[in-house]
């Protein structure tokens, strides 16, 4: 009785499981018959018809149709992807091709980063998300400004490593014009080399002087303190290629998720603390919004010398191909560990990660003074003013 028993489940399950695959394919209510004609044929119609019945009360399928067939709901798929997380299988083709795009040593790890992510977004066909430690031994090689109005300038701050920031300037001025941003340009390109010293006149160096300093002191407040870990996200045009976030409502639901930074940095944040690759579906989701959400998450950490630094997602619709995911994603971070790790010790750069509150550097020291020594102002590779 007992083999009977477990025999039957084993049916019911491959039932499920083929349910959720084909509606992963197609994305529409599947019937008896569908079912059947994928990949079941040794079982009737009626027999299949059973097993939905039984797994509707189990709270595995819904009929959205009285007339219809069903669809898995957010308890089946969750139990599927589970399921697959157990097999750990890995595509070699998969492994292959990413490794190929996310396998480097660049000294540039901040825009490293940012490309690996976008390269992942575009092969995942979902949003992708990823937080990041802080990387110390960065300077501002370049600074771009750009006019918003008679007042205000956005400076465009480039950083060795390859990272950008954004900065608002103020300017009670009405002589402000593109021809003067450019003098401005010039100056601190002066100031960060000590080459080609500009010709302005008084006030204009007076200006540059006074934006040059606001900026760089800009940069080494908002580098040295930070409270959680920064978020890189990319890709959420991508879900448009779904039809399910065709729906304005859904599309708002999934947009708020990804627009939610504390979201963002609890899933990212969890998936490291578990130290392992995990998944959120559909209700999973509903503790961050009030409605519910169509959408999916699958988390997993990368490392450095083999610590945990950080994290990275990507966020999709509930039939995502699961175990296309895993592999991509699994992989992704194998690649990024090991470009990472070979790439701060070749170039001898340390990093840092926030605490609740107080910043955490890998040294001894403490004190605002002590860990701003780790961010250089300029370049002093050249003797400057």
């Amino acid at each position: 009785m007992m083999a009977k028993k477990k025999n039957r489940r084993e049916k019911e399950l491959g039932v499920l499981f083929g349910m959720v695959e084909l509606f992963i394919q197609i994305g529409k209510p599947i019937g008896s018959n569908t079912l059947k004609e994928s990949g079941f044929q040794s079982i009737s119609s009626a027999t299949i018809r059973n097993y939905f019945a039984k797994l509707e009360a189990d709270g595995y399928l819904k009929q959205p149709h009285s007339s219809g067939g069903r669809i898995p709901t957010s308890k089946a798929i969750k139990r599927y992807a589970n399921e697959i997380l157990k097999e750990s299988i890995v595509s070699p083709k998969s492994d292959k091709f990413l490794s190929s795009k996310l396998e480097a040593e660049t000294k540039e790890v901040s825009a490293y980063l940012e490309k690996s992510l976008e390269t992942i977004s575009q092969y995942t066909k979902c949003a992708a998300f990823l937080s990041l430690p802080r990387f110390d031994q960065d300077f501002i090689v370049d600074v771009k400004l750009v006019a918003i109005d008679k007042t205000r300038v956005l400076a465009v701050i480039v950083t060795d490593f390859g990272n950008i920031r954004t900065e608002t300037l103020y300017l009670d001025s009405k002589k402000l014009s593109s021809f003067l941003l450019k003098r401005i340009e010039s100056y601190f390109r002066f100031r960060m080399t000590g080459l080609d010293k500009p010709k302005l006149s008084k006030e204009e160096e007076k200006m540059a002087h006074q934006f040059y300093h606001e900026i760089f002191l800009r940069h080494v407040v908002g580098y040295s303190n930070f409270g959680s870990e920064d978020v890189l996200k990319v890709g959420f045009s991508r879900l448009l290629n779904y039809p399910e976030f065709l729906d304005v409502k859904t599309l708002a639901n999934g947009l708020s998720l990804f627009e939610n930074t504390n979201f963002l940095s609890s899933v990212l944040s969890s998936s490291a603390e578990k130290k392992e690759l995990s998944v959120l579906v559909g209700d999973d989701l509903d503790v961050f919004i009030p409605s519910k959400v169509s959408c999916s998450v699958v988390v997993v950490p990368y490392y450095i010398h083999n610590k945990i630094v950080g994290s990275l997602a990507v966020l999709g619709p509930t039939r995502v191909p699961y175990s296309e995911i895993f592999t991509a994603l699994s992989t992704a971070a194998d690649a990024i560990s090991k470009t990472l790790t070979n790439s701060l010790y070749k170039y001898k750069i340390t990093y840092r990660k926030p605490k609740a509150k107080e910043i955490e550097f890998q040294s001894e020291s403490n004190g605002y003074m002590d860990h701003a020594q780790f961010i250089v102002l300029e370049d002093k590779s050249e003797e400057g003013e």
